[in-house]
């Protein structure tokens, strides 16, 4: 990589957040397509040994993306994105929940408000990130889950995919 990787990852606690600044050698374009395109989001989303496959993706304000984690062993942890807001190459927004295969909401888990910020500068994209948790026993429950670690090693699949356009 030509620049340094900018990467913040803060629990803010008291709002029940996860705030992610990382930043992309890419131009906003490349990024924005791999936040939203099925076909580029399997190929980074879930941290390996894990994969991602998309049952479907609707991207468009009330529209949805279900997908699956698929471990190793084939087996699959369905989630959800509700999209809520969408500025083309800008913001995006969604409600992402583990669900079953056909996207009824597991509400024994945890879900969370993702709000992403696209910025472009100079060539690179920065991505300034917001998990809103329902509450701060879901927020440490993520926590729990790996929600770091995961992101990270997601984010750093996304770096690969970026360096190969």
């Amino acid at each position: 990589m030509s620049k340094s990787v900018l990467f913040n990852f803060l629990v803010d606690k008291e709002n029940n957040q996860i705030k992610v600044e990382r930043s992309f050698n890419a131009p906003v374009d490349l990024v924005w397509a791999a936040w939203t395109e099925a076909d580029i989001l399997d190929q980074w989303w879930a941290p390996k040994p894990y994969r991602a496959e998309t049952k479907s993706l609707d991207l468009k304000e009330g529209g949805r993306w279900l997908y699956a984690m698929v471990s190793p062993k084939d087996e699959k942890q369905w989630c959800k994105a509700d999209y809520k807001q969408i500025e083309t190459q800008r913001s995006i927004s969604w409600l992402d929940a583990f669900c079953d295969e056909d996207g009824n909401e597991n509400s024994g888990k945890p879900r969370s408000f993702w709000t992403n910020v696209f910025v472009e500068n100079d060539g690179a994209t920065i991505v300034n990130i917001t998990l809103q948790q329902d509450s701060l026993a879901d927020l440490e429950l993520m926590i729990k889950m790996g929600i770091r670690e995961g992101f990270t090693a997601a984010l750093e699949n996304l770096d690969e995919y970026l360096a190969a356009r």
